[in-house]
């Protein structure tokens, strides 16, 4: 199934959630722990390790399945997050 203009939580999960969500390339993934300091709808900048690090988020991008891959900032500022 594919998720219309909400994303929304599973009434039944198989537990491969996580693993189909890193497979599909669509998720941003942080390389290491840190502070999130700034969020929008282009990046997610993350100080941490003494150094900062700009995640660049996809926006309506097509798919070879002919749909469209868009990534919206679900951290808020402020947050700190782990590696992976």
């Amino acid at each position: 199934a594919v998720p219309l203009s909400r994303s929304e939580k599973c009434i039944v999960g198989t537990g491969l959630e996580r693993q189909a969500a890193l497979d599909s390339g669509v998720t941003a993934i942080a390389e290491h722990e840190g502070k999130i300091i700034y969020t929008n709808t282009d990046k997610i900048i993350l100080l941490g390790n003494g150094d900062t690090l700009s995640i660049p988020l996809v926006m309506y991008q097509r798919s070879n399945k002919n749909t469209c891959m868009h990534q919206k900032p679900q951290v808020p500022r402020g947050k700190c997050i782990k590696k992976g």
